[in-house]
């Protein structure tokens, strides 16, 4: 079994036609895993109990002549910052090294529900704080395309996993990019669906209302069979969605002759041409389909770094606040009093990274700052999602880069926080909208690095989303 091939439609096939059982496939995908993760140090953690337990499961239904889940006998991996039953769930951080959840997440509930087989949870920044994923406390992760390079962040392990065929699939989280620049960098599909698509129950919260989880595919159809089965109401979520989850697989082969497609002319100035003209030649590829290209305006596009620095850090300054050491967190030895404890705890357990959010945002929400920069980092969100919505009465997707450059080399940004955080530029929009967004490969540069090509969409658009991204992948655009 070539398990870098795999992809679900091979795994149902081959389970239909008895070539392998869920066991068989679920222990090799292990064993390979295992092997080729000293190369990348992209999971942090394998789990071959429960692997083989939904294997089990996958066979007995076959065995018994019933009809297969949509996921059955898939090797997933699943991000770090999302909680698994049993399995630890560290956030890539010190501070919850010992930490076993007892419950799991909505996603990986769905996910095991629809026959999901869970192999291992994947290395990230800590607390998904980061673009490179460099900053987690277990070691930075190595992009599997040049291992000289990061894999983006936060959900650089998730990306690099299926880049490197070591699972058909992948969970990750983004907040202001964290799907779609590991992806573009990786080479592979990743998808931010809309906020509220997909429960957020179980996600480790960053910043709750940017928060969204989403998956990485080698192909269009994996990604759109892994929202399918996670997107929908979750009562356990406030935040999650009524909304009506469309067959995303239906729009598969419809024509996109006609549809309009918007290029917001700030995301163009300045992009150095190893990034823009692969980007340029996936644009006149959709044009070659029968789409029309416009140049469209979004003025407040040059706020957004600014924007999300603040609510971001706003919010993850009081998410992280209850790491304390005093429930279920790593608790700092001989401690004199309470205040000590704390003090010592999260000194001791927070990297520099989230140190340096946590700060900034307790400064903009101090008293004196909350309404200079808070409150009206706030109105500014506002105006950038307007923004969106003017756009999307002109056309019926974006399209845009993922990110400035491809995969910069390990080390080469982490003395520059400013430089690192503008990595983020491209994307840090859609998710402040909160509209759905999704990465696909669109070429390589000189170098042989991963270009890729970001697609957004109304909200709740994802159906149109991807069409146009399968019509892109069809008509050769991953190889532009």
């Amino acid at each position: 079994m070539n398990i870098p091939a795999l992809t679900i439609g091979a795994v149902k096939k081959s389970l239909a036609e008895k070539e392998i059982s869920a066991v068989e496939l679920a222990q090799e995908a292990l064993r390979f895993a295992k092997e080729e993760n000293p190369k990348t140090n992209a999971y942090l953690l394998f789990s071959d109990e429960r692997a083989v337990a939904a294997a089990q499961a996958v066979d007995a239904q076959i065995a018994r002549g019933e009809t297969l889940g949509p996921l059955a006998g898939v090797p997933i991996a699943v991000k770090d910052v999302i909680v698994t039953k049993g399995v630890r769930t560290t956030c890539g951080s010190k501070l919850l090294e010992h930490y076993i959840p007892p419950y799991d997440a909505t996603a990986v509930q769905r996910i095991e529900a629809a026959g999901g087989v869970i192999i291992g949870k994947t290395n990230c920044d800590e607390f998904a704080m980061g673009s490179s994923n460099e900053n987690s406390a277990y070691g930075p992760v190595r992009n599997p395309v040049a291992l000289d390079r990061v894999p983006g962040g936060s959900s650089g392990g998730s990306g690099a996993v299926v880049a490197q065929g070591t699972a058909v699939v992948s969970l990750g989280s983004d907040t202001g990019g964290s799907i779609r620049q590991p992806a573009s960098f990786c080479g592979v599909v990743g998808v931010t669906p809309t906020y509220g698509r997909v429960s957020r129950y179980g996600l480790v919260a960053f910043a709750s209302s940017l928060d969204h989880i989403g998956p990485f595919a080698r192909n269009v159809s994996d990604a759109a069979t892994l929202l399918q089965v996670m997107a929908g109401r979750d009562a356990m979520d406030m935040t999650s969605a009524a909304a009506p989850v469309p067959d995303y697989a239906a729009s598969f082969g419809k024509p996109v002759k006609g549809m309009k497609i918007g290029l917001p002319k700030e995301y163009f100035e300045g992009l150095a041409s190893e990034t823009g003209d692969r980007i340029r030649a996936g644009v006149a590829l959709l044009e070659q389909q029968g789409c029309e290209v416009h140049e469209i305006s979004m003025p407040h596009t040059s706020y957004a770094i600014a924007t999300y620095y603040i609510i971001a850090t706003a919010e993850a300054s009081a998410n992280l606040a209850r790491y304390d050491g005093v429930r279920y967190t790593t608790r700092s030895a001989n401690s004199a009093t309470l205040s000590d404890m704390y003090t010592k705890s999260r000194g001791e357990g927070f990297g520099d990274e989230c140190k340096r959010r946590i700060m900034l945002g307790t400064y903009v929400l101090s008293s004196g700052y909350y309404d200079a920069y808070y409150i009206k980092a706030q109105r500014v969100r506002s105006l950038i999602a307007k923004d969106f919505a003017n756009a999307f009465e002109q056309v019926d997707a974006i399209v845009t880069p993922v990110s400035p450059f491809p995969a910069f080399r390990i080390g080469e940004k982490t003395s520059d926080p400013i430089q690192m955080y503008l990595s983020d530029i491209y994307t840090i929009t859609g998710s402040l909208a909160g509209v759905p967004c999704m990465s696909v490969p669109c070429g390589v540069t000189g170098e042989g690095l991963p270009v890729g090509m970001q697609i957004l969409t109304k909200h709740f658009g994802e159906e149109k989303m991807f069409q146009l991204a399968h019509a892109f992948e069809q008509a050769g655009g991953f190889a532009v």
